[in-house]
């Protein structure tokens, strides 16, 4: 019997995956886009800066609608 992968957890642990990165970050820009930032600005931004923004999404839509009125 190999106790050695049931006993150590990191060898069992399922692992990060690059296209399940590649999702979550195209679902997040989505979100944005559909807050009201444009998908220029969105394709900028880099992903830590995408999960920043969407941490507080009340606070993000603020700033887009000052941006917004601020442009015009």
């Amino acid at each position: 019997m190999a106790t050695s992968t049931f006993r150590n957890k990191n060898e069992v642990r399922p692992k990060k995956k690059g296209a399940e990165k590649r999702r979550r970050v195209k679902v997040q820009k989505a979100r944005l886009v559909k807050m009201g930032m444009s998908e220029e600005a969105v394709e900028k931004l880099q992903s830590d800066q995408l999960r920043a923004l969407l941490r507080r999404p009340l606070e993000t839509q603020k700033m887009i609608a000052s941006a917004k009125v601020v442009a015009e």
